[in-house]
């Protein structure tokens, strides 16, 4: 291997680590670059100012960065008079120093004296490649292990040797952690399991396609015959009977190394030596396990609900079908009656009074055809699903024998119900025999499953085992050997060990680990705001309680009428400019484009490199797509752009940029008007999907087509810092602590709004607990229950709002178990919004979800408290919603393509729509924010500024931005802050 192939980074990246940002912050700045007493001391002893200022810069440079004087390629201003102000001398004196060698030298051998610098050499060289080897076990990452190898240098006040050794360093480390890997990887496998690997990468009989690619294939719909497809996937690789022992390795590593497989193509797999090739292949196929094994319980899932869903349909057809011909019954037995009710009176016979009403042979006639047309008493729609029964037998016998379950105790009798069916189907048995569990069959399907002799109904038996099984899986009380997403409860926790040796302080959480101080803090948060609403009740603004209801006004308009005037007055200076200057423009001001850094080589994008990266986001965020951009732009073709896609664009890479992006206009002056970044606030973007895609429903609300929802999170400073693809019919709430938790930027997140969809009594009381305030907008306050602790009647003026009253006593008994589910969430061990999905769904007796929901009847009675009491939290909940939809409707505007269609079947490649999208939404919002800062700055100049109104502008304003045409990217236009365009006057 040439020295070459070892150099893991770019002459830019080199340049990065070996320079002193101009960014620096003030915190930076103090933590690296201030003296000790003992250094002015040491410094002072030196003649001349410029000495005296060479010997102290060389001194902090050796600390941090850690190279010496004549490394380091940049040094800013603000740093070198950070330096001298402390000695109280010219920054100007560091000219006079920088041409004398010998004496940096000598300077350089009198602080590795003094302060016990010493020299890199083959000793260091093997005591952090032993460290690296241990961390690259953990994590692959060229740029983590070059830092990591840095940091450990640097305490250890060795001076930093050539970058380029420490990148060799760190290969090597890398190899040897990669030998290792694929040493445990490949130690059990078979000279028969290899010749099957290769295999995989080989042409399939009559096929144009490789089994790989078969294997990696979603399917589109969620029929029988989909789960069929998928099981026999699930089938091959399951023969292979890969019992790789994969304990030894850290599970971040064998993400990586799935992640990265699961970009490789046949082709590429091919060229790799073999240890890799077969390594990284197994890795892959054991995600691929996990991965249809969630897809065949989601088809089962959607299948039940399918059927649920027919026999609601076929239930109101019925109706309507049925409804004259009842409505006639109606009228007939109400004449029938009233002539029985006449003949009693009168003392007639009554079979003589219905005659007169109606013949006998017609009355006979009518009754068996009112027979026909009744219901069952409880107006069930089960009764209509035995026919539906055949299209689940299709392939549920294949469910039971291809999945395996496991169950906590309540779900015992439902697994021996699963086993019963099991050997019906293996024996061929058609009769439901004598002792089979029933335990589990709920009240609902009870009067179904047994026929009117006694015996059990076989068809609605399955039928109640299956979806039984549904609702216990989606719970967690039953979990899915081999599945990602329906795992044992336990699994999503930090382990039980480690939480009980966790100290408060390391957690992260902002309760008392004390379920009596927490309950005594709650309860005094509470009453307090309760005597206040009390003492207050009748003087409360746009809020009053009439009959006993709550009744609040709707909020009054506060924008001033002149403001859109303003803002329409500064959008006027802004040039016209096309979207691919803007993205070029923004990328030179923010580098956020360095952040799609090649998942294979880790190299940041070159030039030629950058305008392929902006052609391939602006073809996925505008939704035209990459053979449409390819024919609207000269020189980079969809082969180029797919690559980029495939190997830059990937989620790690986009919530970067997007981070960068967003810390940018955090930055800026003008965002400071908007906000302070503590705000933030997340809504919903529908979106047709035209193709048949599993995650793809129909939501009545929206129309008849099927389609997904882009769930979006807006900073108080109009930029979007989170955004993830949701199932359109999905609950909003489980969503919005992802979003809370997972940005990767610089805000400091401290209150959120959602509308009604986003809450429900569990989201506050986690988001409590981790140290956020949830502020939703409420529908239908005056119905809305309030709770208390004790008795309600102590607030008599309250009394009727106060209809609820918590249990503290289940709250104490789960406390701890509440707060490490909250800690797991924190730490990232599960993501929010499965766990709470779990915890939320099937009607289970879960003591863990009913504490967490006490705690949160707590958070949101508090809340709807200071919600009455305070218009201007009103106001701000109005404001930062509004946010949210006025950047949907830029939204929607860029997302132009396919008629805002999306046509992509992997929920990975919508969400790579989505991160896309986001990106231009906030390359947008900061291009517009420097030059309506700009525009404002021109207008002071002139005096015709008015300052109180740029509140309420917004940097989301499109009309001069066109998102059409051909599409050029000029990698040689104007690049910086000080040569913007000049303003339309």
């Amino acid at each position: 291997m040439s020295k070459r192939a070892r150099e893991l980074l770019t002459p830019e990246q080199r340049l990065e680590f070996m320079s002193i940002p101009d960014q620096i912050t003030e915190y930076e700045l103090g933590s690296y670059y201030t003296l000790s007493p003992h250094d002015v001391e040491v410094i002072k002893r030196h003649r001349r100012d410029h000495n005296k200022l060479g010997f102290a810069l060389q001194l902090c440079l050796l600390r941090y960065p850690g190279w010496t004087l004549s490394d380091v390629h940049h040094i800013p201003d603000c740093v070198l008079n950070y330096i001298a102000k402390q000695l109280n001398i010219d920054a100007q004196e560091i000219s006079l120093y920088a041409g004398r060698e010998q004496t940096k030298h000598e300077h350089l051998d009198e602080i590795r004296r003094e302060y016990g610098f010493r020299n890199f050499t083959i000793r260091e060289y093997r005591e952090i490649s032993q460290t690296l080897v241990r961390l690259a076990m953990e994590n692959g990452d060229a740029i983590y292990l070059i830092r990591k190898a840095i940091d450990q240098l640097q305490k250890g006040k060795i001076i930093l040797p050539a970058m380029t050794t420490i990148e060799r360093m760190v290969w090597e480390s890398r190899r040897r952690a990669e030998e290792q890997i694929f040493k445990l990887l490949l130690l059990t496998l078979t000279k028969e399991q290899i010749e099957k690997l290769d295999q995989i990468i080989s042409l399939m009989p009559e096929s144009g396609i490789t089994y790989l690619a078969w294997l990696r294939e979603i399917p589109g719909t969620y029929s029988p015959d989909s789960f069929l497809k998928v099981i026999e996937k699930l089938d091959y690789i399951r023969n292979l009977q890969l019992q790789i022992d994969t304990k030894g390795i850290h599970p971040n590593r064998l993400r990586q190394l799935s992640k990265i497989g699961s970009r490789y193509e046949p082709h590429s797999f091919r060229r790799f030596h073999d240890p890799k090739k077969y390594a990284i292949l197994v890795v892959s196929l054991l995600d691929l396990i996990q991965d249809l094994t969630d897809q065949a319980f989601e088809i089962h899932d959607r299948q039940i609900m399918s059927l649920l869903s027919k026999g609601r349909k076929a239930q109101e057809e019925l109706q309507k079908q049925s409804g004259k011909s009842i409505n006639e019954k109606v009228v007939h037995f109400a004449d029938l009656g009233a002539a029985l009710i006449r003949a009693k009176k009168e003392g007639i016979d009554p079979f003589v009074a219905l005659e007169t009403v109606m013949p006998w042979e017609q009355l006979v006639a009518s009754v068996e055809e009112a027979k026909h047309l009744a219901r069952p008493l409880d107006f069930d729609y089960l009764d209509l699903l035995e026919k539906k029964f055949y299209t689940l037998r299709k392939y549920t016998p294949t469910l039971l024998k291809s999945l395996e379950f496991r169950s906590t105790k309540s779900a015992e009798p439902l697994m021996r119900a699963i086993d019963t069916l099991r050997e019906m189907n293996e024996s061929g048995k058609r009769k439901i025999p004598e002792g089979a569990p029933l335990d589990f069959v709920s009240n609902r399907w009870q009067k179904h499953v047994y026929d009117d002799d006694g015996t059990i109904n076989r068809h609605y038996y399955e039928m109640a085992v299956l979806t039984e099984l549904r609702n216990y899986v989606r719970s967690g009380d039953v979990s899915i050997v081999g599945s990602r997403q329906h795992k044992d409860f336990d699994e999503y926790l930090v382990p039980t060990e480690e939480w009980s040796h966790l100290q408060p302080h390391n957690t992260k959480l902002t309760v008392s680990f004390s379920a009596n101080e927490y309950l005594e803090e709650r309860t005094e948060s509470l009453f307090k705001r309760l005597d206040w609403i009390s003492a207050n009740i009748n003087d409360l603004d746009g809020v009053n309680f009439e009959n006993g209801k709550l009744h609040i006004d709707r909020l009054e308009r506060n924008v001033p009428d002149d403001a859109r005037e303003f803002s329409q007055s500064l959008y006027e200076l802004l040039p016209r400019i096309k979207l691919t200057d803007i993205l070029m423009e923004v990328a030179h001001w923010t580098g956020f484009h360095e952040q799609f850094v090649h998942a294979s080589t880790n190299r940041i994008p070159t030039q030629e490199e950058t305008a392929i990266l902006m052609a391939a986001l602006m073809a996925m965020g505008t939704n035209i797509g990459l053979t449409k951009m390819a024919e609207a732009t000269t020189g980079i073709s969809y082969r180029q752009m797919a690559n980029a896609a495939q190997w830059r664009l990937y989620e790690d890479a986009m919530n970067k940029a997007q981070a960068v992006l967003v810390n940018f206009h955090h930055k800026l002056a003008l965002s400071s008007y908007w906000g302070d970044g503590t705000t933030s606030s997340s809504d919903g973007m529908r979106v047709q999907i035209g193709v048949e895609a599993l995650h793809a429903d129909a939501n009545p609300h929206y129309g008849s087509g099927k389609g997904a929802t882009i769930y979006r999170f807006v900073s108080d400073q109009f930029s979007s810092f989170y955004s993830k693809v949701i199932n359109t019919n999905a609950r909003d709430a489980v969503h919005v602590i992802d979003g809370l938790l997972h940005h990767e930027t610089d805000l400091m997140l401290e209150e959120h709004y959602t509308d009604t969809a986003g809450y429900t009594d569990q989201v506050f009381g986690l988001t409590h607990l981790l140290g956020f305030r949830f502020a939703p907008r409420l529908r239908d306050l005056a119905d809305s229950k309030l709770y208390t602790i004790g008795k309600g009647n102590d607030f008599p003026k309250l009394e009727n709002l106060l209809r609820g009253q918590i249990n503290t006593k289940i709250i104490k008994e789960n406390y701890d178990d509440v707060l490490r589910l909250a800690h797991s969430i924190r730490n990232g061990t599960v993501s929010a919004s499965l766990i709470m999905g779990k915890l939320g769904s099937y009607a289970r007796q879960n003591r863990l979800a009913t504490a967490l929901r006490e705690m949160g009847r707590i958070e949101k009675t508090i809340f709807v408290l200071d919600y009455i009491s305070s218009e201007a939290l009103r106001r701000r909940i109005h404001r930062g919603l509004n946010k949210g939809e006025a950047m949907n409707a830029l939204a929607r505007a860029i997302f132009f393509g396919k008629q805002g269609e999306l046509r992509e079947r992997a929920l990975q490649d919508q969400l790579q729509r989505a991160s896309a999208l986001n990106i231009l939404i906030n390359a947008i919002s900061v291009w517009n924010t420097v030059y309506l800062a700009k525009a404002a700055e021109h207008q002071k100049e002139s005096s015709t500024l008015r300052e109180e109104l740029l509140h309420h502008i917004a940097p989301l304003g499109w009309e001069h931005i066109n998102f059409l045409g051909e599409y050029k990217f000029n990698l040689n236009q104007p690049g910086t802050l000080q040569s913007l365009r000049p303003l339309r006057k």
